[in-house]
């Protein structure tokens, strides 16, 4: 199998397009995971725009890449700051409706006050998880919602196995906390 080392050459040096092909076969998805991870759930639109524009970015930039660090990595780093960029011009937010609009809501599930409790706290927890670090963000919906193992997630974050782990553990901290100061117990 052509390592990627060997891919970015064939690519810089000759002008191979479909070496850059297969360069965004074996990276899109994780990218996208990035950049979703980073966005957050609902903007795969946003993500998958953010993934295209750091290949596009990755392709044109081949002739400065030194190979310091591998292809992968490089790229992925491209993708965090792509991602972030945007997420910070635009801050995206999610609609907000009032807790009355789901009581009122006509429906055949049981106990709609179980459910608008669980609503309140999902959307506490998300509100909770806009206020950590980008860093901890990342982690927890790498781990958590796209269900990267932690290798997978330090691959994609550029860190060591521990730096995740300790990343996931403040996390949890953080947000134990939080939704403790917000009245919600640990459940």
């Amino acid at each position: 199998m052509i390592t990627d080392a060997e891919l970015v050459a064939r690519c810089r040096d000759h002008g191979d397009e479909s070496a850059f092909a297969e360069l965004v076969a074996r990276h899109r998805g994780p990218a996208f995971r990035l950049a979703l991870s980073i966005l957050g759930q609902g903007f795969a639109g946003e993500a998958e725009v953010v993934t295209q524009e750091s290949f596009v970015r990755a392709f044109h930039g081949l002739r400065t890449f030194r190979g310091d660090a591998r292809f992968g990595t490089w790229l992925y780093r491209i993708t965090f700051n792509q991602a972030v960029n945007l997420k910070e011009r635009v801050r995206y937010r999610a609609p907000h409706l009032p807790d009355d609009a789901l009581a009122h809501r006509s429906s055949a599930d049981p106990g709609p006050h179980e459910h608008l409790e669980m609503a309140r706290r999902q959307r506490a927890l998300a509100e909770c998880i806009t206020r950590l670090p980008e860093v901890y963000q990342s982690a927890l919906r790498l781990h958590y919602w796209l269900g990267s193992s932690v290798l997978e997630s330090a691959g994609l974050l550029s860190v060591p196995e521990n730096t995740v782990k300790s990343y996931l553990h403040r996390a949890r901290q953080l947000l134990g906390a939080m939704l403790r100061e917000r009245g919600f117990d640990d459940e």
